[in-house]
């Protein structure tokens, strides 16, 4: 991860450039609006990350899985849960590795948010961001969704968007209510 890392703080955290994530999220959004949307997996075993990935689905007309990824989805058909993919979108890399190598078995392309301490093995697109902070979470959705509308032709870049990028955030209310 280090070609994203703008920075150092005297505590020891690495900061993202925020440019290159700028940069790699229209990269990840130009690739994810060739997919056809029924055949792109967002995938995440993080709670913060449950309401962005709805959302996101929900603009793109792509399917959220959130939770337990259950072993076989991506590479045993004879599963009543397997699904067919042609893209998958992962939070982390490292939590959701069963979806990553599943897909890396099968071929299809992983995308991934990474943060500074990811080893992105078996990730084709990295996008960097901090992949644990709910509103980091639903900052990135927001604009990896408005670049994936763009550059699909469903969105202009002048239209605003449905949401909000509020809208896109797992609320602690949300939390406490589901646990």
């Amino acid at each position: 991860m280090e070609p994203f890392i703008a920075r150092m703080r005297p505590d020891g955290l690495y900061i993202l450039d925020l440019n290159k994530i700028l940069y790699r999220i229209d990269v990840a959004g130009r690739f994810l609006a060739r997919v056809d949307p029924k055949r792109l997996l967002v995938y995440s075993s993080r709670e913060f990350a449950r309401t962005p990935m709805e959302k996101f689905c929900e603009l793109v007309g792509c399917r959220a899985i959130a939770g337990r990824f259950m072993p076989g989805m991506l590479t045993n058909p004879q599963l009543p849960y397997y699904m067919e993919a042609d893209a998958v979108l992962v939070v982390d890399q490292l939590l959701d590795s069963q979806a990553v190598s599943e897909a890396s078995k099968m071929g299809i392309p992983v995308v991934s948010l990474c943060d500074t301490d990811c080893v992105p093995s078996n990730v084709d697109l990295v996008v960097p961001a901090n992949n644990r902070g709910r509103k980091a979470l639903a900052a990135v959705f927001w604009l990896l969704a408005r670049s994936v509308l763009i550059h699909s032709g469903a969105l202009s870049p002048e239209q605003p968007m449905k949401y909000t990028i509020e809208d896109f955030e797992t609320k602690l209310e949300e939390l406490s209510v589901e646990g």
